[in-house]
Formats: C-alpha cells, structure tokens, sequence
C-alpha cells in the first residue's frame, strides 16, 4: 500500500524495517505538515510503503517478501534500517538492502541512524578485529541503482575518518542530530545560564565545531580521566562548572559510568543542575536502570535519540527524555532528496 498525494512527479518511496515503524510513520506526518507550508510544488511528495512482509521460516532465517514489487522500478528510494541487534535483524536488513537496486529503483538512500560497530574503528594492539571496517564492507556491495551509488545516512558515527572504511561503491552521508538539542536548549527556561560539558577529549572533537556553530552562546567544562592509583576518575579539566545548569553531550552510552563519573565531578563542584544528552542510547542489559534507581547523582534531564528503537521503552521512565531523529531527517530530506529537478 502506497499512502501519497497524486500528482505529476512520482513520489519518493519510504522503505521501513519494522522496528522503525515509528520513525517512519513521523517522517512521513512531518513532511506532510512542512508541505503545507511552503511552497509544495518545489518539492517531490512522498510515499509511505508498508507492504513488506518480514516473515521468517520454520528455521528461523528470513522469508521476506516485497508486494507488488514492480512499483518501485524507475523510482526513488529510501529505506530506514536498524542494525541494533547483531543477529538477524541486521542479516534480515542487509538481504533486502541487496536485492532493491536490482529490481531496477533509480537511486537509493538507505538511513542508518546508528552505525553499530563504530566504536571498534581502530587497532590498538595486534589481534584486535575492527568491526566498523567490517561492517562497512557489508554495506559497501550495496548495488548500484541506476543513478549512481548508494548514499548512507547516519548521525553522529563515532569518529568521523570511518568514512574512508566505506568503498566508492557507497556514499556515507554523516549527519548529527545535536542541532535538535540545541533547539530544545534555546527555548529551555535556564538558557541563559547554561554550560556545555564535554565528558572527554573524544566529545570535545566530535562536537565542539557544530556548537560553535550554532550554540556559541553557552560556555563549555572540559572533562577528562585522570588515573589514581588503581582507579581512573573523571576531573574536570577546563571551565567552571559552580553556580551553572549545564549539559553533558556526547554520541553514546554504553554502560554509562563515565557519564555519571563526569555528573559526580560537576556536582562537587557546585553546579546548578546536570543534565545529559546522548544520540544513540545503546545501554546493553537494560544499564540505563542506573540512571532511573537512585543514581548518585540525580540528573535533571537526560535526552536521548529515537536511533535505536528501545528509545521509546527508556523514555517511560525519568529523568530520559526523548528528541526524534526524525527532524533532521526531515531536514536532511528536503535539503538534498526532495526538490524537484529543474530543466
């Protein structure tokens, strides 16, 4: 099933994997709402495709069908994946990726909005097995449709050099969702006295340039991990943090103990409130329950990203708070995919 205006122009067809049904479903209301708004004729319209059928067989591998596949030939595409699991969710995903650009699509966009392995992108000591070049190559086989490779969407990938682990066969589209915190900053009651914490060197680098940018209004506290002993602690290494509301950013969360290391550091010095934001909320074996069961430090807020799906289930419980990646993704779209083509 198809769900568009008609019109002269084919729309451009959203693909989906099931666990991102929700963020679909938004980018598809949200592009809807922006085209009454402006000037509609400029802009392609979209289609919302939900008849894939995700089915598996009695062994357990998948059994994927598209219906009425002749649709897609000739047609723009882009689909919204999830590799939040390394099983088959991702072989389940990957399958489609490389059948679509054969059923003849004529350019392909394929929205990842956490790049999984990203965090294991370099080799420390010998034996280490990068898996961010690992997974790059899979998604660099992708076919070619027929206007030209495949482009990759993904927000605020660890480091920004895996880029080059992707063949020419692809383009990666980096993208970061930390403009929509700035959004949320600026209309935040105690915007005026708020304070950008980077927990250490690595979120300093990542994301320093982009709050220049657009958040240069607020000062920033430096963190880093110094060792004592046995133990590594987090101190604070630059910026004041007494007496400020301030917000710890960084692209993700695992277990979460340097973040709350950082949050005890700002709260022993004085600090108004903390808060934190995160894009992509991995938090293996439920370790968010530490933020939520009497932390040791209580955070005002905490943000996280809708790029990996069990966002919505973390955002039932305080202090998390979620911001959709679906807006930039939105943005992203009617920046680069649907303006229509000029003679």
């Amino acid at each position: 099933m198809e769900l568009y205006s008609s019109q002269d122009v084919p729309p451009v067809i959203i693909l989906y994997h099931p666990s991102m049904e929700t963020v679909a479903t938004t980018i598809f209301d949200e592009i809807k709402r922006r085209q009454t708004n402006l000037k509609a004729k400029q802009y392609r319209h979209v289609a919302l495709k939900t008849d894939i059928s995700w089915k598996r067989f009695r062994d357990g591998w998948p059994n994927i069908f598209i219906e009425n596949v002749e649709e897609i030939a000739g047609r723009d595409v882009v689909f919204l994946a999830s590799f939040h699991s390394p099983d088959s969710v991702l072989f389940e995903q990957l399958s489609l990726l490389y059948m679509l650009p054969r059923y003849f699509i004529r350019s392909f966009r394929v929205i990842l909005p956490f790049f999984p392995t990203g965090t294991m992108e370099r080799v420390d000591y010998e034996g280490q097995i990068v898996t961010a070049k690992s997974l790059s190559q899979m998604l660099s086989v992708i076919p070619i449709a027929a206007r030209g490779p495949t482009q990759l969407i993904m927000f605020d990938i660890h480091a920004l050099q895996e880029r080059f682990y992707f063949s020419e066969q692809v383009i990666p589209r980096l993208l970061s969702a930390v403009p929509l915190l700035i959004r949320r900053l600026k209309e935040h009651p105690n915007r005026s006295n708020i304070h950008i914490v980077y927990p250490d060197e690595g979120a300093f680098t990542r994301f320093h340039t982009i709050m220049e940018a657009h958040g240069k209004e607020w000062p920033i506290v430096k963190c880093t991990k110094v060792r004592r002993g046995e133990e590594r602690i987090v101190t604070i290494k630059e910026g004041e943090a007494s007496g400020h509301h301030l917000v710890i950013i960084d692209d993700l969360i695992q277990t979460g103990g340097t973040l709350m290391e950082c949050a005890k550091a700002l709260s022993d010095e004085g600090a108004l409130s903390i808060s934190a934001y995160v894009t992509h909320p991995v938090f293996p074996n439920q370790s968010w329950k530490r933020f939520t069961e009497t932390p040791p430090v209580q955070l005002d807020a905490f943000w996280i990203t809708d790029s990996i799906p069990h966002a919505y289930e973390i955002c039932r419980h305080r202090p998390f708070q979620l911001i959709s990646v679906a807006d930039a993704i939105v943005d992203s779209l009617f920046k680069y995919d649907l303006p229509k083509e000029t003679a």
